[in-house]
């Protein structure tokens, strides 16, 4: 597998950008109810990550995790219409924003539940450990989700058992709105996840192309036998923990900017140069034409509630 190039990397980042900035807008205009969660800042995790992944392996995210639904090769037009309740959506529109679900790409479904894809994706390993077909699981949670017991839980068996596991954990120094060091006794993330027994590492978070290649190397290990791998992938988100909260009564105004500056689209563009902008105005319109799309798609029909809520 050879890696992305800058511009596809753009690419992914900047059509993640786009859908937030268009959620924002419709959830600002009504057309889209209840609380968005968004993840302005930390779009090199998901483009990184993804890009080492195959199309069959498992995924789970958190509720913020479009970006990484995206990146895995689920459809822009399904993620979109889901988002919005349509019957086109991934999950016949059943499932919103926070529960997006797509079988055919691994998506094992992000989650409202802090931390509540962990033990999913280690379930599936087990499977792919059984039996024998070389997929491997990436699960996706935040600092926060370190402090779950069966977060816990499952990290153990996952080295108890050298299932196929990368735990990803994307550190941007906030559970929710409380900093790190108010809610961990001790805050070396590595240091409490090898203390399992699994290889550690932690890694620039805002910049993809080293995300790909510790998560490619996590990858492989896992694809091998070698058992699981946890990552601490440094980041920052730089909006709110939702669209009501501006962020700021927990953090300083220059904390946000240096941060900004900082971003990963900021570095990556001025390391293309001058097409950057190109690639990120066509992301705009790429988005910008899917929402007009799912808005215009039918509702889910009231008679298929049922359908597909029981196993």
């Amino acid at each position: 597998m050879e890696s992305p190039s800058a511009e596809s990397f753009l690419r992914q980042m900047a059509t993640l950008q786009a859908l937030e900035r268009e959620l924002t807008t419709l959830s600002q205009s009504g057309r889209l109810r209840g609380s968005l969660h968004l993840a302005q800042g930390q779009e090199a995790v998901p483009a990184g990550a993804c890009a080492a992944l195959q199309p069959s392996d498992y995924l789970t995210a958190t509720y913020r995790g479009h970006g990484y639904v995206l990146a895995k090769g689920c459809s822009l037009d399904g993620v979109l219409a889901e988002i919005l309740g349509k019957a086109t959506g991934l999950a016949c529109g059943k499932g919103g924003k926070m529960h997006l679900f797509d079988l055919s790409h691994g998506l094992l479904g992000t989650n409202g539940i802090v931390g509540a894809g962990v033990g999913s994706v280690v379930g599936a390993a087990l499977t792919a450990k059984m039996d024998r077909n070389g997929r491997v699981g990436l699960t996706v949670f935040g600092d926060g989700a370190i402090n779950q017991g069966h977060v816990h839980e499952a990290m153990n068996m996952a080295a108890l058992y050298q299932l196929p596991v990368i735990f990803l954990c994307e550190n941007n120094l906030y559970a929710e709105m409380t900093p790190l060091h108010r809610s961990h006794g001790n805050v070396n993330l590595l240091e409490r996840a090898s203390s399992y027994g699994m290889d550690a590492i932690q890694v620039d978070g805002n910049d993809p192309f080293k995300v790909y290649e510790v998560v490619k190397k996590a990858v492989d290990l896992g694809r091998s036998g070698g058992g699981p791998t946890f990552i601490e992938a440094l980041t920052y988100r730089t909006v709110g923990h939702y669209q009501a909260d501006a962020g700021t009564s927990y953090r300083t105004l220059e904390e946000i900017e240096e941060w900004r500056q900082n971003s990963p689209i900021k570095r990556l563009s001025a390391r293309i140069g001058p097409d950057a902008e190109k690639i990120i105005d066509e992301a705009d319109e790429l988005v910008h034409e899917a929402v007009e799309r799912a808005l215009g798609s039918p509702d889910p029909d009231p008679a298929t509630a049922l359908q597909g809520v029981f196993a």
